[in-house]
């Protein structure tokens, strides 16, 4: 299920390099799969109304079955490393009279 799913995202997205996928499993034994993908690829991979990662999901999820296997795949955020975080104020604006 991992080749297939990197497969479909390598597809999309203009920068394949930037595809991470971490793999963990619960306690129920599903699979869960996180992706991470470049900011500027996010759009792509989620689709308009977001059709594009449900079909993904869909796909996944038909090839788990055929396996007798329990899948979930989250689209998680990309972080932002190189550029700060905006900071913000807690004062109050100072009053004028």
């Amino acid at each position: 299920m991992l080749d297939l799913l990197k497969f479909l995202l390598r597809q999309i997205v203009d920068d394949p390099e930037a595809i991470e996928i971490k793999q963990s499993t619960d306690e129920t034994g599903t699979q869960i799969f996180m992706v991470t993908v470049a900011p500027e690829d996010m759009g792509k991979v989620i689709g308009k109304g977001g059709k594009i990662i449900s079909a993904i999901r869909e796909l996944v999820k038909v090839k788990a079955i055929k396996s007798n296997q329990r899948v979930k795949v989250t689209l998680t955020e990309p972080t932002q490393t190189d550029s700060p975080s905006p900071q913000l104020s807690t004062e109050s604006p100072e009053e004028t009279s």
